[in-house]
């Protein structure tokens, strides 16, 4: 199948594969040293939360969330997200910087039908 992507999905790409090159990319062998070290089992590697903070403000937050969602969601169909999830797959821990891996996707998905309005602020707003 042959198609275009659409302008928004282009930009969306653009933005993600820039935060990637310049945060992802230059910590991946600290992250998985880290990782790898037994004494680090339960601990996540210190600069994840920085990380998803940066992610957050740059509006590359629960990407995946799919348009039904309104608001919290960047409206994007299965399609547009597509390019988006292979970019955050090359490396294997990148998709919990953008809140897209399991089993945040579900939960964000409960508080996005069911949450509190303080839940949906805290855990869906891309602000």
């Amino acid at each position: 199948m042959f198609f275009d992507y659409t302008e928004k999905t282009q930009n969306l790409i653009d933005k993600l594969q820039a935060f990637v090159d310049a945060n992802i990319l230059p910590v991946d062998r600290e992250v998985h040293a880290w990782n790898a070290d037994a004494a680090n089992r339960w601990k996540p590697w210190p600069g994840l939360e920085p990380l998803k903070e940066k992610a957050k403000a740059a509006g590359l937050w629960n990407l995946f969330l799919p348009e039904e969602y309104g608001e919290y969601s960047p409206g994007l169909t299965n399609l547009e997200y597509a390019p988006l999830a292979e970019i955050m797959g090359r490396n294997m821990w990148s998709a919990e910087v953008f809140n897209c891996s399991a089993p945040d996707t579900g939960n964000m998905e409960v508080f996005a039908k069911f949450g509190t309005a303080a839940q949906k602020k805290e855990w869906l707003c891309r602000c």
